[in-house]
């Protein structure tokens, strides 16, 4: 459901965005996992395993279990719908305010041919990811019209950033 009017551009969007997986992707990432947790405690010397004992990586371990475990639990619960709503004092996401003041720029990004329509905030710490945002129904150039008058644009935006390209194609 997507509202607007003169001071606020309301919409709604998934908590977060849930790929579809085959069981294929699941075997596959099986694999991978059991391939980093066998190398995070054994070694090759002359083509042969060694066990690594206290030199093995424990940490890695279990960062590669824990990140497993999350995948499954995110996969057995559905996103929630939250809300987003555009100000003229900054970015409501959920819970969340943003002041425009945070933000360097702006981006909105719109490819039908390629099924995109997003909205891109950058931050002004570099340390900072950037804020994704999809505009699902709503009309792409209302929304860069509406924040045009609090934000600078970013027009060398043309394409999806790097790393959702590599998220959406390795399903995660």
């Amino acid at each position: 459901m997507a509202q607007n009017n003169t001071q606020y551009i309301k919409w709604q969007v998934p908590e977060y965005r849930r790929p579809e997986r085959d069981k294929k992707w699941y075997i596959i990432a099986g694999v991978v996992m059991f391939f980093l947790l066998f190398f995070c405690f054994f070694s090759f010397q002359n083509w042969l395993p060694v066990f690594l004992g206290l030199g093995s990586n424990f940490l890695f371990a279990l960062i590669i279990i824990i990140s497993g475990m999350i995948m499954l639990i995110n996969d057995s619960r559905n996103a929630l719908m939250i809300t987003v709503e555009l100000g003229p004092e900054g970015v409501q996401v959920g819970q969340k305010f943003y002041d425009y003041n945070q933000f360097k720029h702006f981006a909105v990004l719109y490819q039908p041919k390629k099924s995109v329509k997003n909205l891109y905030f950058e931050y002004q710490s570099g340390t900072r990811p950037r804020l994704s945002l999809p505009l699902r129904s709503l009309e792409a150039l209302t929304v860069r019209n509406f924040l045009i008058k609090y934000l600078d644009e970013d027009l060398e935006r043309t394409e999806i950033p790097l790393s959702e390209q590599l998220t959406k194609l390795l399903k995660l």
